[in-house]
């Protein structure tokens, strides 16, 4: 099959496109399914650069994982993955042969919806960038729409990890949250699931995407680089207070978003694309009682709300781009440029 494989740490010469890579077989409790879309992630870019540090060393070249690394190469990575199962392996009713499914990309390692063992398809095992991906029959979901494969392939990861901050941050109906990295995938996925929670999102981001911001739901625009953030997130709220920060940028304005909160509001990262080590006034956190969330991909309970949100059309795909998979690097080059609103998608050549 055609795949595109991660060979080591490093640049875009490190991802290799390759016809000959050998279809994977359904182990006992699999499914193997013929993939069809395969939308794109940050963490696909800062896996391949090794670019998460250790908690000694910010700057070391690590994987993801905090508890251990289950990262092997060459490794098939691809997250937000959709298509049709072709094959089930022992103890898997063949006949879910034929359905389409969107792949929950979460490797649980518990029972229970703790996530402090978390791990992921792309990284604890082959992911979706390529034609044939196995995976366990029970993360294979069958989901009522009438969206086709390459917008279903747009929700998983990046939805899925915006969900989970809000989820944390017990955004509530009414409250207000300021969204940064708003027009990425996991900013632009927190604007619609802010409104299908009844939140009011005001989001952040670069000049020359406001409207597309604006269409989305966001109840009002700050540029990026325009001035006091303070004031602008102030006149953006019409004096109206700050209850959640939903930050994915991190970097120089990480103290600024913590004094534009509320006393007791609420804070939730899952991403750091300015920069991971940040400045932090303890006297802000604590004086104004402040809460800080980590947080990282999302549970089982926050995938089925997700599924529900599909289903119930509250959210709605944002396709920013679509390409072969022959054409990864460019795919990628594109990706890192983000110049663009929503999701890049990679789709297997025989459908580009």
């Amino acid at each position: 099959m055609a795949a595109v494989r991660l060979l080591g740490h490093g640049g875009l010469d490190r991802l290799v496109y390759s016809r000959d890579v050998p279809v994977p077989s359904a182990g006992p409790g699999e499914v193997l399914i013929k993939v069809s879309a395969c939308g794109m992630n940050n963490t696909d870019v800062w896996v391949r650069e090794g670019a998460y540090g250790t908690e000694d060393d910010p700057a070391a070249v690590s994987t993801w994982r905090r508890q251990g690394n289950t990262l092997t190469f060459p490794r098939i990575q691809g997250t937000d993955t959709v298509g049709r199962v072709v094959a089930t392996g022992e103890g898997v009713d063949c006949g879910r042969i034929g359905e389409r499914v969107m792949v929950d990309f979460s490797i649980y390692n518990r029972d229970d919806d703790s996530l402090a063992d978390i791990d992921y398809m792309g990284h604890g095992r082959d992911g979706g960038y390529a034609e044939y991906m196995t995976l366990p029959a029970e993360n294979a979901h069958v989901v009522s729409t009438d969206m086709s494969d390459i917008e279903l392939a747009t929700f998983c990861c990046a939805y899925l990890t915006g969900e989970r901050m809000l989820e944390r941050a017990r955004l509530a109906a009414g409250e207000i949250v300021l969204v940064t990295g708003a027009s990425g995938g996991v900013g632009s996925g927190i604007i619609q699931l802010a409104r299908a929670r009844g939140a009011i999102p005001i989001a952040l981001t670069a000049s020359g995407k406001e409207q597309a911001m604006l269409d989305i739901g966001a109840e009002a625009v700050v540029t990026r680089g325009s001035g006091d953030l303070f004031l602008a997130v102030a006149t953006a709220a019409k004096g109206r207070a700050i209850d959640v920060v939903a930050d994915l940028v991190g970097g120089v304005i990480f103290n600024d978003l913590l004094k534009i909160l509320r006393p007791e509001g609420r804070y939730t990262t899952a991403g750091a694309i300015a920069g991971p080590v940040v400045q932090l006034d303890l006297r802000t956190m604590y004086l104004k009682q402040l809460e800080l969330h980590g947080s990282s991909q999302g549970s089982r309970a926050d995938f089925r709300r997700l599924v529900g949100y599909i289903e119930a059309k509250k959210i709605r795909p944002l396709v920013g781009g679509v390409y072969p998979l022959s054409e990864f690097h460019r795919a990628q080059t594109d990706f890192m440029q983000k110049n663009f609103v929503g999701k890049l998608v990679v789709v297997p050549d025989a459908i580009a």
